[in-house]
């Protein structure tokens, strides 16, 4: 008893949900019956001359919902005796009822919190099931007027129309899932679904082909609206000639818009190179115009080529193919190479051929359909065949998406995923731009005072060593001048080996420790970021220089400083004394990073004020020295 419980409540709250779902199909089928019966009603009140009474023109309301959903109409009144059929679809009319049967769907699937909610299967079963049994009625009460529905179009297309727009509802209940396959399916297939990310490739496919077939119809409006233009005086005679009084010029303009998107498909077929069929022995195409046309007269039939072969006005339409191929491969580039991840994670070509050859099949499947669904016989004799073959026009739109879109594809994909000095990929820029030259550059050569200034207002950072194990200053002002001079400073020609290990070897963070190893921290591989040169040594520690600077120091202090011979500041060299004769802060300045040792690094950070003030004496001293010759004052 406690274990079927549960079920037993399931059974019970899914019957009101399945009974809810069925109420929503017939209500959504009522609604756009009720809404096309409104202004057929309208329309014939509004007409001086009706035909018939209330009765025909709801009758005939109803055929013509039914032919808004695929059905094929029989108009048994005619002059010859013989019925004819109507099987053109006004497809402005269709989408009333799909947008209706497919918002039923949807919200049987996933109803308002807190309600019953009944399976997919149940709601689109239920939905299907309601919106069927108003087509029955409706065929049941259209076949005593003057627009009656052929009773073998009733199972195909108009019950397979409606169950796809039910479906379609229910799978956008569940959030328009592409993926994984059902358990049932083979393990090896459900193995490479999940291996080539089948649903972001499936949905860049759809979206991809969606576009396509989009600028296919905007392309083939434009064609039509074109041509209308150059003969509106043909198409104006038309429309008032059909009917004399308002009322039938107003039906005679509602007729016209709602096949709008069957003219937009006419001119999409026709830049597409089948081109449409004008009756059993006539066929127009870019080519010209082929056989004796049967046209009825229609303002929107003024749109159609004369009789004749075609000039470059009529070849001008292959530009709507090409644009609608350049469109596919532009939104399938879009997904397989974004401009907001990183070049890596982009797709390979052969991924990027294969999605757009698969939305050329989708845009081609999609035009082949409702190709099929613009045209249909308007009689048994010369109109039997009217508008465009399906069977032609579908593949030719495959052709020209494929043939166009993948090569295209290909090259947009080069074009964004292309090398730095062109890109605008804020990956690769970042990834592998190398060091730009210091702006500061001037005439190769940097000044002590320079150096001073940064020693002393907390610029002076060292880091781990790099090339040869040296250590580095990040902010060295001279980095690469060296090399760029073509010498080495006074003491002879630059070893290129330190500068060419410095650009090549990675940044490391400012602060660390002497001797550590290299690593890349955040911020080393910015724009503005460059790797340093090493200084040369040998010249700042020879005895005549020293005695120079030290005799500079002597004259700018005035007297105050006790005289006595100059000597190293760091630890006793091999041939040199020690001796505490040179300040400590100029001595940590001047010991190029690597040579002095730990002793000078910290006599550096060290320094005292005395020594910044002395600044200007060590630039004249400098000045002195690379007057004498001993090389240029810039190369410490």
């Amino acid at each position: 008893m406690t274990q079927r419980a549960p079920q037993v409540t399931a059974d019970r709250n899914r019957a009101p949900a399945l009974v809810s779902a069925l109420l929503r199909g017939v209500v959504a089928a009522g609604l756009g019956l009720g809404a096309l019966a409104v202004l057929v009603v309208v329309v014939w009140i509004s007409s001086p001359y009706p035909d018939s009474g209330p009765d025909g023109a709801l009758r005939a309301a109803a055929g013509i919902w039914l032919l808004a959903h695929g059905a094929g109409l029989v108009r048994p009144d005619t002059l010859s005796g013989v019925p004819a059929p109507v099987g053109v679809v006004p497809l402005l009319l269709a989408v009333g009822p799909l947008w209706l049967t497919h918002r039923a769907a949807r919200d049987a699937a996933d109803p308002e919190e807190g309600g019953p909610a009944p399976s997919r299967t149940g709601a689109f079963c239920a939905v299907t099931a309601g919106y069927l049994l108003v087509v029955a009625g409706a065929a049941a009460y259209a076949r005593g007027g003057a627009l009656r529905a052929d009773p073998d179009t009733l199972a195909f297309p108009v019950a397979v129309v409606v169950a796809g727009a039910a479906a379609a509802g229910v799978w956008t209940a569940a959030g328009r899932p592409l993926g994984p396959l059902p358990s049932w399916s083979p393990l090896a297939l459900q193995e490479a679904v999940a291996r080539t990310l089948f649903r972001d490739r499936a949905d860049a496919a759809c979206r991809s082909a969606a576009v396509g077939v989009a600028v296919l119809l905007g392309g083939g409006a434009l064609l039509v609206a074109v041509a209308l233009g150059r003969n509106a005086a043909v198409a104006q005679d038309a429309f008032l000639g059909l009917a004399g009084d308002w009322a039938g010029r107003i039906a005679v303009l509602l007729l016209a818009v709602a096949l709008v998107p069957n003219a937009a498909l006419w001119g999409a077929s026709y830049g597409l190179g089948p081109g449409f069929a004008l009756g059993a022995g006539a066929t127009a195409t870019p080519l010209g115009l082929d056989g004796a046309p049967a046209l009825p007269r229609f303002p929107l039939l003024a749109a159609v080529p004369e009789p004749g072969p075609g000039n470059w006005s009529n070849w001008a339409a292959a530009a709507v193919p090409v644009a609608a191929a350049m469109a596919v491969a532009w939104f399938t580039v879009r997904r397989a190479a974004p401009a907001d991840v990183p070049r890596a994670q982009a797709w390979s070509w052969r991924e990027t051929a294969r999605v757009t050859l698969l939305a050329a099949l989708g845009c081609g499947l999609a035009t082949a359909v409702l190709a099929a669904w613009a045209g249909g016989p308007l009689g048994t004799g010369e109109l039997s065949a009217f508008g465009p073959v399906w069977w032609l026009t579908g593949p030719a739109a495959f052709a020209w998406t494929a043939v166009i879109g993948v090569p295209a594809a290909l090259l947009l994909r080069l074009w964004r995923l292309r090398t730095p000095g062109w890109a605008w990929r804020g990956d690769v820029a970042d990834a592998q731009e190398p060091p730009a030259a210091d702006a500061d550059a001037g005439d190769g050569r940097a000044t002590y005072e320079e150096a001073f200034e940064d020693e002393f207002e907390g610029a002076y950072e060292e880091d781990a060593g790099g090339a040869a194990g040296r250590p580095r200053r990040w902010w060295a002002p001279w980095r690469g001048r060296v090399a760029a001079d073509g010498d080495g400073g006074p003491g002879g020609p630059a070893d290129p080996a330190p500068a060419k290990a410095s650009a090549k070897s990675p940044a490391k963070a400012p602060g660390a420790a002497f001797g550590a190893q290299s690593g890349t921290v955040a911020g080393s591989d910015g724009p503005g970021f460059e790797p340093y040169d090493f200084l040369p040594t040998d010249p700042w520690h020879e005895k005549g220089a020293r005695e120079a600077r030290w005799a500079s120091l002597q004259r700018s202090s005035g007297g105050l400083m006790a005289d006595f011979p100059a000597g190293p500041a760091g630890p006793a060299g091999p041939s040199e004394p020690a001796g505490p004769s040179e300040p400590a802060g100029l001595a940590g300045l001047a010991e190029p990073a690597g040579t002095a040792g730990p002793a000078a690094s910290g006599a550096g950070r060290g320094a005292d004020g005395a020594a910044a003030k002395d600044a200007k004496a060590v630039k004249d001293t400098t000045d002195g020295q690379g007057a004498d010759g001993d090389g240029p004052a810039a190369t410490p």
